[in-house]
């Protein structure tokens, strides 16, 4: 399901009645028109992404470049189409503009247009940085899954406690590579506290990449310590979001609860939010039925 953000803040006039028209496809999904331009968006999205993918590949690359370069160019201007459409429908075009899925939406066409301003050798390396941002295509699909919405309130309301856990994962890698710095030293590869912390993070993560390690029974030790806490340390942030999921999902599941914008506590006889205007849900997952 597709999430509608601040669809009262954009919506434009009335007048002309074209401009409401082309709004109603472009950011609702309640209509034919909207659910195939939403659709066939996707579909270019995606497409766009594999060609960026296929492009990076050399044997793929240098057999198909023209072709590649076609296919970019085209996905390029449906992109800047469809931006400038948005921009022109919406209520204020810098609120817009200035939002999460605006940015983003600058993002998926800017690089192809910034590539023609830097022609010349010395800024090949610049023209292909802004060739694999065009990658960032992908995020424009997060407003068109609803639960989403959930995960992001979810993560929003664990910021606290997850930062909390955060300042404790660094003093405890901040202290873990300070001593293992002074138990192992150069001669183990621990030449300096930032190189111990290095450690100390692949370590308590269970990432282990094993280019430095400890050579003494002492480091041998507090890495073993390390590493056992490591396995309790990652379940901590798992369980953070996994409670606050349930909350959200109980939420979801109280009578009226509005699919677009999460907001509850409707009359028992409503149809529509009263918040974004979309259709409510029945805690089955059904929509209210019309009167």
């Amino acid at each position: 399901m597709r999430y509608t953000p601040k669809v009262d803040a954009w919506r434009p006039p009335e007048d002309p009645p074209w401009r409401s028209r082309v709004y109603d496809i472009i950011f609702l999904h309640d209509t034919p028109a909207g659910k195939t331009f939403d659709v066939a968006l996707i579909a270019a999205i995606v497409l766009s992404v594999v060609v960026v993918m296929l492009d990076s590949v050399e044997s793929v690359s240098a057999s198909q470049r023209d072709t590649f370069r076609v296919a970019e160019w085209i996905f390029t201007l449906l992109f800047s189409l469809e931006y400038g459409l948005r921009l022109m429908t919406v209520r204020k075009a810098s609120s817009y503009a200035l939002s999460f899925f605006g940015i983003v939406d600058l993002l998926a066409v800017l690089p192809t247009y910034l590539s023609l301003l830097l022609p010349g050798g010395q800024y090949l390396i610049v023209i292909r940085l802004l060739r694999v941002l065009r990658v960032f295509r992908v995020l424009k699909l997060a407003q068109y899954v609803g639960e989403a919405r959930v995960l992001v309130t979810a993560l929003r309301a664990s910021r606290y406690k997850i930062t909390v856990f955060l300042f404790t994962v660094l003093t405890i890698v901040v202290v873990v590579g300070s001593t293992m710095f002074v138990i192992e030293g150069p001669e183990a590869g621990f030449t300096s506290i930032p190189r111990g912390v290095y450690w100390a993070v692949v370590t308590l993560t269970t990432v282990g990449y094993g280019d430095i390690h400890p050579l003494t029974p002492q480091g041998q030790f507090l890495a073993a310590l390390v590493m056992i806490m490591g396995y309790g340390i990652i379940a901590v942030p798992t369980g953070i979001v996994t409670v606050e999921l349930a909350n959200q999902s109980r939420r979801a599941g109280s009578p009226g609860f509005c699919p677009s914008c999460l907001s509850r506590d409707h009359d028992q006889d409503a149809r529509h939010c009263r918040v974004c205007g979309a259709r409510l849900e029945l805690p089955g997952g059904e929509g209210v039925p019309d009167l």
